[in-house]
């Protein structure tokens, strides 16, 4: 069997030649007449595509649920689990960790440790911290080869975004004691408890990060806040001073919230201009389908200027890198300055330069705007982002409960 081996990219490098390269080109020894498989977020997307073209289910998770209506997490190990009963004598793992909990990612770990001893393991991966422990050998692709690498220390980026943030384009009311306030929220589905009695404050300015296991509730809450379950109608809770079933309209409470997700990456397929996707945050639109005014534009602008991409402002979003198109689509959430920004999962996919730039971005917004932010993750960033408070969801019999963690 061939040396287990790690392949450190960036999400400059052209993944889908690479894994044509490995599988076809004896870039990693002759595969050509070996059984392989890919663990990725590629393998994942194809088999999403043959769910929605066909309606059937190649692989499913343990809840018997399709790959479409499952999380993240739930997928990657309905894929391993697929792939292993395929016996295969190669396996291509990429980005191996995203989207895992720290229980999911060790057991993953496990999993692939024990395969290895069999099994053929190639690991391709973009941050440093996420190398199997068992894999030596470490290689960087460049120009189409395999280059030894001695080190894995990535320097430190100068900082990026000097431009001062614009003002406001509709000032927040500082008046209000609570963006999101949750009094003893319980939500259930049927028998099974989600989150149980979870209390919880969000004040202007400040800047959350929400953590617990796949699982958990975190996508439950969420959802509260932003207005899209309806459980949140029998729940006493206040969103930006709104109680929650007072005649409120699901759009009164999303405009005063910015969203991201690295899932949004998926939605945004157009060739709009990279200006025209920031202009787009001020209607909510996925692409621009009225004129805006002269300040919508001229706000526009100084994102544009804050993300260096002034120049580049009339090129196609599509041509941008996912590191670039996440300052985007960030910079689209933000063009209104609301109240509250949450950030579902962002820095997944990322290689360890641009997390790195996305993470000065988000910090930047802490620091320069009343905008409160609230990041959601699986996975700490502590050496980049730089959260004020923690909210954990901890699992029990009877539904998650929530605690306040100390920073």
């Amino acid at each position: 069997m061939e040396t287990h081996i790690a392949i450190y990219i960036s999400n400059n490098d052209d993944k889908h030649k690479l894994l044509e390269s490995i599988q076809t080109k004896a870039l990693v020894g002759n595969l050509t007449n070996l059984k392989g498989a890919l663990f990725s977020e590629i393998a994942l997307n194809k088999f999403i595509l043959e769910e929605t073209r066909h309606g059937h289910f190649d692989v499913t998770t343990q809840t018997k649920n399709s790959l479409k209506n499952s999380s993240q997490g739930e997928r990657k190990k309905a894929l391993l689990n697929h792939i292993i009963a395929k016996n295969p004598e190669y396996i291509i793992v990429d980005n191996v960790f995203d989207s895992l909990d720290v229980n999911a990612q060790q057991t993953i770990q496990n999993t692939l440790e024990h395969l290895s001893k069999s099994t053929l393991i190639i690991q391709i991966t973009n941050r440093k911290r996420d190398l199997l422990p068992f894999i030596n050998t470490i290689y960087h692709w460049k120009e189409g080869k395999l280059e030894l690498l001695n080190t894995m220390d990535v320097s430190k980026q100068k900082k990026i975004f000097i431009e001062d943030l614009p003002p406001p384009y509709n000032p927040i009311d500082t008046n209000v004691e609570n963006l999101v306030k949750l009094n003893n929220v319980t939500v259930t589905y049927g028998e099974r408890v989600i989150v149980n009695a979870i209390c919880w404050e969000i004040k202007p300015g400040e800047f959350w990060q929400l953590i617990g296991p796949n699982g958990s509730g975190k996508s439950t809450l969420i959802t509260l806040i932003t207005g899209d379950n309806p459980k949140g109608y029998l729940q006493d809770m206040v969103l930006f001073g709104m109680q929650k079933g007072s005649g409120e309209s699901v759009w009164e409470i999303k405009r005063n919230i910015g969203y991201f997700s690295s899932e949004m990456l998926r939605g945004f397929m157009r060739s709009d201009s990279i200006e025209n996707m920031i202009i787009s945050g001020f209607l909510d639109s996925i692409g621009l389908y009225k004129f805006p005014s002269d300040r919508q534009i001229l706000i526009a602008h100084q994102w544009l200027r804050i993300l260096n991409m002034y120049e580049i402002k009339d090129k196609s979003f599509q041509f941008l890198s996912d590191g670039h198109k996440r300052l985007v689509l960030i910079a689209r959430a933000m063009v209104k300055q609301p109240p509250l920004l949450i950030l579902d999962e962002p820095t997944n996919g990322l290689d360890d330069a641009d997390a790195e730039i996305f993470a000065e971005l988000v910090n930047k917004i802490a620091t320069e705007s009343t905008t409160a932010i609230l990041y959601v993750s699986h996975r700490n960033e502590e050496k980049l982002l730089k959260p004020d408070f923690i909210y954990e969801l901890e699992p029990e019999q009877t539904g998650s409960v929530g605690k306040l963690i100390t920073v």
